[in-house]
This record gives structure tokens, sequence and C-alpha cells, in this order.
């Protein structure tokens, strides 16, 4: 290790401090401050962001990581500094008061989307949605590569390497597959009714079973907090503290144990970051796209299959035994594996997921190249489930008011919701071939699919990029192939399709 590097490390507490405060504002922000903490808090998270950026962007630590760039590191440390001087390099692009004015603008948009949302009203959170567009496109501008589109700019950020011409031709794959698929579905499969998952299921006996289903898939209430908020999110401070929340509907039974179970997918990820590289710059995952892999994975592959539900469904029909008096285990396994074309993206089935992603890709593109003015979103929203989906809003809170994405900032993020499937059914089949899930499923033991990932992605945190850590992990490139095969395979089979 060498002196420059230990002195960069200095200012690396000191910025890891300034996020991890700026974490713990935003987590309280979304599940427990008052409704009229919003404004000055925010003014508080964007004096935080402030400093961080001031400090990454300081002559001192730019100096030192060019320095410590030239010494004897090894992988982890040359890890970090990589990521430091991919992080400067962004934020020196960015004027101070621009950056400072977008994170506190984000930062207090969240609630307005939450009164909106509940309100039913978008145009009251248009105009901070304009803002929000305007100021993300100067921002990514900023950063632009040589011949590179803003979106692109945007999309690399969460995922590097997979803009507009990676992009179209994967969602053009899926759709090419998909859309055949869930019309055999609707056509020739026999219809799945869910009646019985749509009674009144007591809220407080609900929590007792996510809580437990948390713990199950690896959840460590040692280190980690479930709560409740609007939109079920993770926010992970170091991988001895991560928190998860979840959002309860008395009427839809299934809808928080999958929020439950995909957020713990999130979160063991990050509780499973090596103890060498939590507070550092390459903790957490390798990119969004494979933070959502094990989300999906934990989710889909695993939390959906029969093999999941055989020892536990006798538990949960025990908690609600009116409720589920008659509905056998096979028939609950059909029932949360149900294809039905909806209106929410959270809610939707795994056939029908990603062209809620295409919805919202194809809108981003849109809104970010000026074609499309904000005002306009609920029509062509609309418009687009209806042309798609075959269904269409009646409202914004169940339309383009459902997510808190671009409140957030998070223009191109959604497509590593698909991604994040892609590289999912890869790494699957990859364990599959290593150990054998469905009979550890069975005898309710989950460590060896933890263990497995752990060794395989989760301990490299952000170490390794995400094409090389699937790489390693499966023996190949990224090949969309394996989602698409199977969802065929598992559709086909559920609905008995010849």
């Amino acid at each position: 290790m060498g002196k420059k590097y230990d002195e960069l490390m200095t200012y690396v507490e000191k910025m890891q401090a300034l996020g991890m405060a700026e974490g713990l504002f935003d987590w309280d922000l979304e599940t427990a401050a008052p409704p009229q903490a919003a404004a000055l808090t925010a003014g508080v998270m964007g004096s935080l962001s402030s400093q961080y950026f001031e400090i990454l962007t300081s002559p001192q630590v730019g100096g030192l990581i060019g320095q410590a760039a030239e010494e004897e590191l090894d992988e982890t440390q040359r890890a970090i500094v990589r990521e430091l001087a991919k992080e400067r390099d962004r934020l020196c692009r960015i004027p101070a008061q621009e950056y400072r004015e977008y994170a506190q603008l984000t930062a207090g948009a969240a609630q307005v989307w939450a009164r909106a949302k509940r309100d039913n009203d978008f145009a009251s959170f248009a105009p901070t949605l304009a803002h929000i567009v305007e100021m993300s496109k100067k921002i990514a501008a900023y950063n632009k590569k040589e011949g590179q589109s803003t979106y692109d700019a945007m999309l690399w950020q969460y995922e590097e390497g997979f803009g507009q011409a990676v992009l179209d031709p994967f969602f053009a794959l899926l759709r090419e597959h998909i859309v055949p698929l869930l019309q055999r579905v609707m056509t020739e499969g026999k219809p799945v009714s869910i009646a019985p998952l749509r009674q009144s299921f007591a809220v407080d006996k609900q929590r007792e079973f996510n809580r437990f289903l948390a713990e199950y898939v690896g959840f460590d209430f040692d280190r980690g907090v479930l709560a409740e908020s609007e939109h079920p999110f993770t926010i992970g401070l170091h991988n001895h503290d991560v928190r998860i929340t979840t959002h309860y509907y008395e009427n839809l039974l299934e809808s928080a144990m999958f929020s439950t179970i995909h957020e713990s997918g999130h979160a063991v990820y990050e509780m499973n970051v090596d103890d060498a590289l939590t507070l550092t710059p390459v903790a957490g995952g390798a990119s969004c796209g494979m933070h959502e892999s094990q989300s999906r994975l934990m989710e889909n592959m695993i939390g959906r299959s029969p093999a999941f539900w055989e020892p536990l469904y006798p538990r949960l029909r025990e908690l609600f035994a009116g409720e589920l008096a008659g509905v056998s285990g096979e028939d609950f396994v059909r029932m949360i594996n149900r294809v039905s074309p909806s209106l929410i993206r959270t809610e939707a089935d795994e056939l029908t997921y990603c062209l809620h992603v295409m919805i919202r890709y194809e809108i981003e593109k849109e809104m970010i190249d000026g074609s499309l003015d904000v005002r306009e979103l609920p029509r062509v929203w609309n418009d687009k489930y209806e042309e798609y989906l075959g269904v269409r809003p009646v409202s914004d809170a169940e339309g383009v008011l459902q997510d808190i994405h671009w409140a957030q900032g998070s223009i191109g993020y959604f497509p590593s919701y698909a991604l994040g499937n892609a590289f999912a059914a890869q790494i699957y089949r990859a364990m599959d071939r290593q150990i054998d899930i469905d009979g550890s499923l069975r005898r309710s033991d989950l460590a060896p699919v933890r263990a497995w990932l752990k060794e395989k992605i989760h301990r490299f945190g952000r170490v390794k990029p995400t094409a090389e850590l699937l790489r390693d992990a499966t023996g190949e490139d990224f090949n969309p192939q394996y989602y698409i095969d199977y969802l065929t395979e598992k559709f086909t089979g559920l609905y008995d399709l010849k």
C-alpha cells in the first residue's frame, strides 16, 4: 500500500460519511418523516451532497488519485482508485451550483410525487418532472462521450456499455419471442383464477409472514431493517446496515410477499459484500442491472418456483386458514405465476414485465430527445399501455405516476430491470449446473444458493465490472437467449402448451 493511497483514503472516509448521512435522510423521508419535513430536509441533503462534490473535485484529491494510481496496489485498491477517478471525472464536468441544485431538486421531488400519486393529480407533479428532465439533460450532456447521445449518457450511468445500440435490438429480441408466447398463453392456456388472493388479508398477519419471509431468503435482521413505504426500495449504508421496505395491500396478498423477496434479494447482495470493501467506493453492486439480477432471481426464479413453496405454503395457509381453505399448493403456485396483462409494473407477471419496461424506455427516449412534452405524458403512457398490453389506465395514480424513479432523477434506469432479468436467467442456469437448486428449496435450505451467489457475485462488490463478473460466474459473455428459454420453458409448462 502506498503513502499517497493512504492519504487519499482519509478523504474517502469523509466522502463515505457524507454519503451515509445523506442516505439516512433519504431513508427517513421515505419511511418516517412528517409531510412538512421535505423542503428543509432536502436543503440539508443538498448541502451534504455539495460537500461530497467539493471534496471529490478538489485539486488535492485529484492529485492524490493520479499519484496513487502510480503506486503498487492490490486488486481492491486499484478498483477503488479506478472508481474514484471515474466519479471525479464525471463530477468535475458538472458546475458545482448545478450539481447542488439538482441534488436538492431530486431530494424534495419524492414527496411531491407521493402527494400527486395519492391525489391522482399528475398536473401537480408535471412542473417538477419537467425541471428534473431539463436538469438531467444538462448534467448528462456534460459527460457525453464523442458521438454519444444525451440519452445514451444517461443509460451508461446505470449500465456502462448498454446504450441504445444494444438495448434496441435486445428489446426487439424480447418482443419477437414474448409477444407470440403471451398470445399463446392467453388464447390456448387454461385461465387461472386468483380470486382467493383478492380477499381481505389482515395486514398485521401479512407483516408477520413477510418478516419471516425476508429472514427465510437470507435477510439478516441483526444487520438490517424492514419498514414500509409507498414504493418498496433498498438502501445499503454498508454491509452491516442494509434497509428495505415493502408495501401492504389488504386485498393483494402476494404483492407485499414478492416485494419483500425482491428487496431481500437486493439486500442479501449488499450484506454479502466482502468486509474489506465496505465503506469504500467499490462496496455495493457491480451495476444496476447486476443488482436487479439478484432481486429478480430471488423473487421470480426462486420465489415463484414450486420447490420454494413446497415447504412454505403450509405455513402461509395456517396463518390464513379461512382465506386459503381449499387452495392447494399447486393452485397457489399457478396463481402467483398467472399471466395477465396489467397496469402496474411492480405487480406485473414475469411474461409481460419487460413490456412495461419497454414502454418506459420508449417514453424516456422521446422525453430526452425533446419530441415529447412532459405535459403529454399521461396520454402517451395510456396509449402505449393500450397498444402493447391491451389495458388502459383510468387514473394517473395507476398510470404515469406509479413509479418513483423519475422523481428521483433516475432517467435511464428502467432498462436495467430488463437487463437484470436476462442476467438472472444466465446466472441461474450456471448455478443450476453446479448445485441442486430445487432440492435445496424443498429442504428449506437456501444456504447453498446464497453461498454460490456470494462466491461468484456478491463478495466482489464493484471490484469487477458487470461484463467481467457475468463472464467469470457463468463462463460466457452476456447471452439473452437464456432468458427467452427460461420464459418459454416455464410458461409452456405452467399453461400446458403443446
